[in-house]
């Protein structure tokens, strides 16, 4: 399996307004280089292009989503650490055939799949794969 890049790093933050008034000066932005709301994942995300990576601050949209329950569980912090690949699907098959466990199966994103290895497999990390193709890079993001 050939990893392009760090594609994205995930903060599971409880108030996305408080933590933009947090972060954004650090970063040195005045907003998100993409807001979105992934409903299906039940987050709304504040991403920021740093260095060709996305930065995001995630928020649940629902007590039960997979944001609120890592940080009821966790507190507030990194939730998840990306990876870039070419192709999700056979990076899974890799990895399956290596003996890496997977949380559910792919999920869509825009033009692109991801999936989830199980943290128990790496080190109590959330590892998603994702086969993203940043095309906001090119516009200079």
């Amino acid at each position: 399996m050939k990893i392009n890049k760090l594609d994205h790093l995930c903060i599971a933050v409880r108030n996305l307004e408080a933590a933009r008034k947090i972060w954004e000066p650090i970063l040195g932005k005045d907003g998100p280089d993409d807001a979105y709301v992934d409903e299906p994942e039940k987050i709304r995300v504040a991403r920021y292009w740093v260095g060709g990576v996305g930065f995001e601050l995630m928020e649940s949209l629902t007590p039960d989503g997979d944001v609120a329950r890592f940080i009821e569980k966790r507190g507030e912090g990194v939730m998840l650490v990306s990876l870039n690949v070419d192709n999700t699907r056979e990076a899974i098959g890799e990895l399956q055939q290596q003996g890496y466990p997977f949380i559910g199966g792919v999920r869509p994103f825009r033009d692109c799949e991801f999936a989830f290895v199980h943290p128990k497999a790496v080190n109590g990390v959330l590892l998603e794969l994702i086969d993203y193709r940043w095309d906001e890079l090119k516009d200079g993001g």
